[in-house]
């Protein structure tokens, strides 16, 4: 595959001169071809030529770059596989801490959803540099990505990713377990919505509105550590129960809880 050069006039500097060079590992990034680490992988195996010129690690481009990937780096690409799991309580999403089992120990045949509908037989490898692209916490239930693909890492949690992530979260307020909407004040809402920081750093807007008398319901296009426990914190909230129902276009749906199915060809976030 070949990608051609870019015109200079699509990629201006902020000085309105030429863009200064990048390195190549970040400029495949930017062109989706792969993330940094498989870019640097996919370099160093020599797949990767620049200008007809083998390239090297750490190698600098300017945008007009012709950058050439061979055969075998997509065909590897193809056999990357991407998992969507129901995770329990009690599990944690990326490596095993405190005792807890990694969600992907859940990855076996015996727990794979009867109806998932892939084409993919399940295979050991597929567990190898199998990545979570987003974490929930381990009190936390649901929508879990795990990835060997990092084009799907970095569109769901790089710096510049606006997918959105939805969450049912259910609350009490003071002494009251039931029917905290009636109770809980307007403006606190407001500041769940947009106003609330953590780590010294203002969140970006949220969709935030009751689902039912003790539930909310979370829209948010980032994932700060333990973002919504703490931003209920803040305005007096204690969280009893949460749970991801969707990433993107892609929602949990009837995944049972435990399983786990194949991310389909046809399917994106």
């Amino acid at each position: 595959m070949v990608i051609p050069p870019q015109p200079p006039e699509q990629a201006p500097s902020s000085s309105g001169g030429q863009a200064e060079p990048v390195r190549l590992n970040k400029r495949m990034a930017d062109l989706g071809l792969c993330s940094r680490r498989q870019a640097d992988d996919w370099i160093a195996r020599g797949w990767v030529h620049v200008d007809g010129r083998a390239a090297v690690l750490g190698q600098a481009v300017s945008v007009q770059a012709r950058i050439e990937v061979d055969r075998q780096a997509h065909e590897r690409q193809r056999q990357q596989v991407t998992v969507l799991i129901n995770k329990p309580v009690g599990f944690v999403s990326g490596q095993a801490e405190d005792g807890y089992r990694p969600a992907a120990s859940l990855i076996q045949p015996g727990s794979r959803w009867r109806e998932c509908s892939s084409a993919t037989r399940w295979s050991p490898q597929h567990l190898q540099a199998l990545a979570p692209a987003g974490r929930l916490d381990i009190d936390s239930v649901g929508l879990l990505v795990l990835t060997q693909d990092g084009r799907i890492a970095r569109q769901l949690i790089g710096e510049d990713s606006q997918v959105e992530k939805e969450y049912l979260v259910r609350v009490s307020w003071q002494d009251r377990s039931q029917d905290v909407q009636s109770v809980f004040p307007a403006q606190s809402l407001r500041l769940l919505q947009h106003g609330l920081s953590l780590d010294g750093r203002a969140l970006k807007p949220a969709q935030v509105g009751w689902q039912n008398p003790e539930q909310l319901r979370f829209v948010l296009c980032e994932g700060r550590k333990r973002q919504i426990r703490r931003m209920c914190e803040q305005v007096g909230l204690a969280v009893t129960g949460l749970k991801r129902i969707r990433i993107g276009q892609l929602s949990l749906g009837p995944l049972p809880l435990g399983q786990w199915r194949y991310l389909r060809p046809d399917e994106t976030f």
